[in-house]
């Protein structure tokens, strides 16, 4: 068994996990979105998107570009709740969460179309 790869496995199935939790729920509710499940969910993701570097297969490259969306939606959702609360200095609107739970959503697609090329790597892998 390759570390490497499970590591890279790991990273990218829990980034999808984590921006799934941050997700779930009423879109305009607040309560139902935790900031710190959205900064796992980021951190995470970047974690992964690094462990995407050098893989010089053409999957690889799909693979770094579904990566990299999934960080842009999550940095623009993170920048939108931040500027909304410490920015602006308000309360998190149903317009603002609402928002950035769209933008997590977008991450979210880009996260499971990664693990869906994974997969498809992996059952294609020959030895």
């Amino acid at each position: 068994m390759n570390l490497e790869k499970v590591l890279f496995a790991f990273f990218s199935i829990l980034a999808l996990t984590l921006n799934y939790g941050f997700f779930i729920g009423e879109m305009d509710d607040p309560t139902h979105h935790n900031a710190y499940e959205l900064f796992a969910a980021l951190i995470v993701s970047l974690i992964a998107t690094i462990m995407k570097f050098g893989d010089r297969a053409h999957i690889g490259a799909l693979l770094l570009a579904t990566s990299l969306v999934a960080d842009l939606q999550l940095i623009a959702a993170a920048l939108v709740w931040g500027l909304t609360v410490y920015g602006a200095q308000t309360e998190l609107s149903p317009e603002a969460i609402s928002s950035v739970v769209s933008l997590s959503g977008g991450a979210l697609l880009a996260n499971l179309t990664s693990v869906i090329l994974l997969v498809v790597e992996t059952v294609t892998y020959r030895r």
